[in-house]
């Protein structure tokens, strides 16, 4: 046997994550470019001094006090509130996913999504031994509910994710195709809706956190990494039904939650409104981007999230490196000929718009 002996459907398998190369200007993994100001990064420090006097005791495992400050927070978008009880966090939105796919998904179920989506569901998948499906998004990236229907009625999926806003095309889904999905799915999965760009959404475009009441088979992830500006933090968390999160109790690693992490987070949610301040500048920059880069002949994805799909081009990898070139590292990601960047300061757009059209005239 070839050592070590790795399983053989991992063979030659490149890890996931996006290129981290030492460049003036960063825009491929939608991190927000506004950090904390000093008086947030003070209060984390504090909060974590404090944590580090008891580091020899274990950290509170159901983690009451950062599920609490976090469902006051998701509270403020819908109007039936949240509970304590309805909320889980973890090590990111992604450990969130792996976990309900641990609990819900598994050897001889199925999990459901439509493409272009994020990359690392069918991971999650793989790394359950749950089956993968994909269906196909519209051409201007919206869910066909017919086809998705069928979809569904064909595979009946024990899980299926629906990112809303969509990772890599910035598309939200409408909450009456959130229902009908729901409704179709019933009791025999769940409908998991990942909301990690949902502070990012247009006005008018309402969360899923309103349909809960409605649907106890739904679930809505959240992040702190994006809207937060806190992606080194890694906190990422649900909103369900208590029996969600009863189950996902079963296959959760014990103590999963440092005390760190959980101090840092209930430190950094203390500053909500300073982190989130920044969100309408985001939007606004993401629009004006939608508009020059479409004013430049290119197709664009409408956007609700910190990030902006365009194309297409014959060679993409040529134009991406062109840009990466003059300094500026965006995304090769989505269908094949489309880009992404990810939206930063008005200075670093600038960059972007500058290599961009000399990339493309150097293609021409």
């Amino acid at each position: 046997m070839t050592f070590p002996p790795l399983r053989d459907e991992l063979r030659g398998i490149e890890p996931y994550g996006a290129p981290q190369l030492d460049v003036p200007v960063c825009l491929n993994t939608n991190e927000n470019p506004y950090g904390p100001s000093e008086a947030c990064a003070d209060d984390v420090a504090a909060a974590v001094r404090e944590a580090a006097a008891g580091l020899n005791r274990y950290p509170d495992r159901e983690h009451v006090a950062l599920r609490t400050a976090l469902a006051d927070y998701l509270s403020r978008d819908t109007p039936h509130g949240i509970g304590v009880e309805q909320v889980w966090a973890a090590n990111g939105s992604n450990e969130i996913m792996l976990q309900l796919l641990q609990a819900f998904g598994g050897p001889g179920r199925t999990a459901v999504s439509f493409a272009p989506t994020y990359s690392m569901y069918p991971e999650y998948a793989r790394d359950t031994h749950t089956r993968w499906v994909a269906g196909r998004r519209d051409a201007d990236f919206g869910l066909d509910l017919d086809a998705a229907r069928a979809l569904i009625e064909a595979e009946r999926p024990h899980v299926v994710l629906l990112p809303s806003p969509n990772n890599p095309t910035g598309t939200a889904l409408e909450p009456a195709a959130i229902t009908a999905l729901c409704e179709l799915v019933g009791d025999d999965g769940l409908v998991v809706v990942d909301e990690a760009y949902g502070e990012f959404r247009r006005e008018g475009t309402t969360s899923a956190l309103e349909l809960l009441p409605a649907h106890r088979n739904l679930v809505v992830t959240r992040t702190m990494s994006k809207a937060f500006a806190a992606a080194g933090l890694r906190l990422g968390y649900l909103a369900a039904d208590p029996a969600i999160c009863d189950a996902i109790r079963v296959v959760r690693l014990p103590y999963h939650l440092s005390s760190v992490t959980q101090a840092a987070a209930l430190a950094a949610l203390g500053h909500a409104p300073e982190l989130l301040g920044y969100v309408d500048t985001l939007r606004a920059e993401r629009d004006a981007t939608v508009e020059w880069l479409r004013a430049q002949g290119l197709q664009v994805a409408d956007s609700d999230a910190n990030f902006v799909l365009f194309g297409t081009f014959a060679d993409r990898h040529a134009v991406w490196q062109a840009v990466l070139d003059r300094g500026v590292l965006i995304r090769e990601t989505g269908p094949d000929g489309w880009l992404r960047v990810s939206i930063g300061t008005p200075e670093e757009m600038t960059e972007f718009r500058d290599a961009l059209v000399a990339a493309m005239k150097e293609q021409a």
